[in-house]
């Protein structure tokens, strides 16, 4: 199992210079566990693609269908009052934005102490280092290394 940040789920849905090396981490490991505002982080990224001419409405609606599907079988860390104060202490420890933090709060509540045992997916950089300090190892799809 591994915990897939919104910037890592985007390449599944869409086609993308990391697609390939997200697609293949997810066949080695279709067991994934995400934050509960990850499909409405997916669905704007999709819809902003769509704003900026990148992608037409059909791709985008293929999209989403494609969302859905990978959706019904992941797990989803919902909100919280304690995922919010853990959120809170991300912020000020790491210069993260408030979803971000609260991505890695989630994984955080599932690696129940042990974050060195749960893989953290992402292609935000920042968001990469924050969980790298809080002692994930990380995987960042189409990159060396």
């Amino acid at each position: 199992m591994k915990f897939w940040d919104s910037s890592a789920v985007v390449p599944l849905l869409v086609a993308e210079p990391s697609t390939e090396a997200a697609t293949r981490l997810y066949r080695d490991d279709p067991a994934m566990v995400v934050w509960w505002g990850t499909p409405l982080e997916c669905a704007s990224a999709l819809a902003r693609r769509e704003r900026e001419g990148s992608l037409d409405p059909g791709a985008v609606t293929e999209a989403l269908g494609r969302l859905a599907a990978v959706e019904s079988a992941w797990h989803e860390v919902l909100p919280s009052d304690r995922l919010r104060a853990q959120a809170v202490r991300l912020v000020r420890v790491h210069p993260l934005r408030a979803a971000d933090a609260l991505q890695l709060a989630a994984a955080l509540a599932v690696a129940e102490g042990n974050p060195e045992r749960l893989p953290f997916v992402t292609l935000d950089g920042q968001l990469a280092l924050a969980a790298e300090r809080e002692g994930f190892p990380v995987a960042r799809p189409g990159e060396a290394g």
